[in-house]
């Protein structure tokens, strides 16, 4: 099991068993038909069809999945059921909802298949999961989004010592623009990339310092074991209050 992506992968002994077709989750698109399968309140075999709302989001206390979100009717018992593309292929798991009351909202998130494909290949190969690590404390916003021509880039807070980061040369303050072309929108996309990359793994990071651009090599190590985080069945609306964007960890 993976705790921190809340999927588990079961040998299950049998021949010729039915199976779903896994589906590219990564070309979904907002406005996509899906469905969603599971057994809501005891009623087994239910089956509620809505649109993709949102792809990318980050729940909180949870930033390695970018999570999709639906308008699917999903309620307790749905969790861990599969969300379905018009075509019938798995392109998500149903995992949390946003709720006031307990009962579905028309909020509803899932993991995606990249994701699960992720995870089960590496269980598979190697009996757990191994993510990239850079040593950084970063943060949602911007400390002075003005010093840039766009509000995009994720500043760097902390730096952990002897950590790929350290031994980069990143440095307090810096402004991670992009790593490996891809631009850097906010601190969970630079999580999320990261954590996806296999450790021993180069990346190679556009910065801005004190106004200057420079390029900077960076060599992932195996993130440290940390207290896993558990994916929520229902998220509070409480929880997803608060002025200050948190400080996170890459």
């Amino acid at each position: 099991a993976d705790p921190r992506t809340d999927v588990a992968l079961l040998k299950v002994d049998g021949k010729d068993l039915p199976t779903v077709k896994l589906g590219k989750s990564d070309a979904l698109k907002v406005g996509e038909w899906v469905l969603a399968i599971g057994s809501p309140f005891g009623f087994d075999h239910s089956v509620t069809a809505g649109i993709v709302s949102a792809k990318g989001r980050s729940l909180p206390n949870e930033n390695y999945v970018p999570f999709i979100q639906t308008d699917v009717a999903i309620n307790p018992g749905n969790s861990g059921g599969a969300l379905v593309d018009a075509y019938g292929e798995l392109i998500g798991i149903n995992t949390a909802i946003y709720s006031r009351s307990g009962g579905s909202m028309g909020i509803g998130f899932a993991i995606p298949t990249a994701i699960v494909e992720q995870v089960m290949n590496a269980i598979i190969k190697d009996g757990k999961v191994s993510r990239g690590w850079l040593g950084i404390e970063i943060q949602s916003q911007l400390r002075d989004p003005t010093q840039l021509e766009t509000s995009t880039g994720v500043e760097v807070f902390n730096v952990v010592p002897k950590s790929p980061a350290a031994k980069s040369g990143l440095r307090i303050g810096d402004i991670i623009l992009s790593i490996d072309g891809i631009e850097m929108t906010d601190a969970n996309t630079l999580i999320q990339y990261v954590a996806r990359k296999a450790p021993n793994t180069t990346l190679h990071a556009q910065i801005l310092r004190q106004g200057k651009n420079a390029q900077v090599k960076i060599l992932l190590e195996e993130r440290p074991v940390e207290e896993p985080v558990t994916v929520p069945v229902v998220i509070q609306d409480e929880t997803l209050g608060g002025a200050q964007p948190p400080t996170l960890q890459a």
